[in-house]
């Protein structure tokens, strides 16, 4: 599949960090793409059309025009960026880049995206939130201070998918009450550098 030559629909929440993943890189390569804004709070995704679509009811979901669809944004990320000098070239390299996507989804997301959702968008208080979930944010922030203290991208020394999927919530943490430690802050301003992209904070 030509992903030059056929323009794909991404069904997407703006407020999603896992949907602007997709963004992200579609811009960067210069991919062309159609956006339908899909929102989780208004529960778009649970609707019949679009769970025909991905049963999962989950976004960011994209379609191209010969009837495939993909869903999981590390994913889509693959097949966008393959090819392209955002996925290592060396194995090693590479390896380590999958490490950090699979980490990002396994420990970082669960921590840093949840508590934002349940602080900024549900407005719980903080009584009604798990108390050890502000500490996995910190130990996940505090893990990627250490690795950036003596580089400036996570891999390879150069933007990566690891840096995109990283980056794509941490620049949000201050919607979950989070305070960036200095590397960690210096690095999301590099990357929204390097993406073209507005700063947050």
């Amino acid at each position: 599949m030509s992903l030059d030559n056929a323009a794909m629909t991404v069904y997407g929440d703006s407020i999603s960090g896992n949907c602007l993943k997709v963004k992200f890189v579609a811009d960067r390569l210069g991919i062309p793409y159609d956006w339908v804004e899909t929102s989780v709070l208004a529960k778009e995704t649970r609707a019949p059309q679009f769970l025909a679509l991905n049963p999962a009811g989950q976004v960011p979901t994209v379609a191209w025009p010969d009837g495939r669809v993909l869903a999981q944004s590390n994913a889509i990320m693959l097949l966008l960026a393959e090819g392209s000098d955002l996925i290592p070239s060396d194995p090693f390299d590479r390896a380590l880049m999958f490490q950090w996507l699979f980490w990002e989804q396994y420990s970082h997301e669960t921590a840093i995206a949840v508590l934002r959702f349940r602080k900024h968008y549900l407005k719980l208080p903080d009584h009604e939130i798990d108390p050890a979930l502000p500490a996995r944010c910190d130990a996940v922030l505090g893990l990627m201070e250490g690795h950036l203290a003596t580089r400036q991208y996570f891999v390879a020394e150069k933007l990566s998918l690891a840096d995109i999927a990283l980056v794509a919530y941490t620049r949000f943490a201050h919607q979950a009450g989070l305070l960036l430690p200095t590397h960690v802050a210096a690095w999301v301003r590099r990357i929204e550098d390097d993406l073209q992209i507005e700063h947050l904070n």
